[in-house]
């Protein structure tokens, strides 16, 4: 009896020990993974099946959609690369986002700044007996409560938007 106990006692210890994170996601669901869907573009009868074109492996199917193209072109924009110069269209709004000064390497010393964050906060996050999302726990002090701050908003005159209801 005292080895079966032992025996569950390490295993449940050993299971805690598990490094998965803050954000444990995992599907409670029978169901199939939504995220696990693509959507694909309706096939196409070519104009000659003569000349198709040579597959190649692991490359891109005609039929294949993009999320953050469609996502992007949704918005009015369009996807191309982060490092190329700013487009003409785009140059007032980069202006006066940037009217009050940019920080250079902002993302990098965001990460470093979160990443010492969560090295803090997770001394006894990472012990685990059953599988939780330990993510709204360690964060619960850097969140805003919205409807504190609608309140807070309203109560010094300020026009605020209609917000749903507390716990939605």
């Amino acid at each position: 009896m005292r080895k079966l106990a032992l025996m569950f006692v390490l295993s449940a210890f050993t299971a805690g020990c598990a490094d998965v994170g803050l954000r444990d996601l995992r599907s409670d669901s029978e169901g199939p993974d939504e995220f696990g869907i693509a959507p694909v573009a309706s096939l196409q009868e070519p104009e000659n099946y003569t000349e198709l074109p040579t597959p190649t492996p692991g490359g891109v199917n005609r039929a294949d959609r993009s999320a953050l193209s469609e996502g992007a072109a949704a918005f009015g924009g369009r996807l191309s690369d982060p490092n190329a110069p700013i487009p003409a269209a785009d140059g007032a709004l980069v202006q006066y986002a940037s009217r009050l000064g940019v920080s250079p390497g902002i993302r990098e010393t965001l990460a470093q700044a979160d990443a010492e964050f969560r090295r803090r906060r997770s001394r006894l996050t990472r012990i685990r007996i059953v599988p939780v999302d330990r993510y709204r726990e360690v964060y619960s002090r850097e969140a805003l409560d919205p409807q504190a701050e609608r309140e807070r908003w309203r109560n010094v005159g300020a026009r605020t938007p209609s917000a749903p209801p507390a716990g939605q």
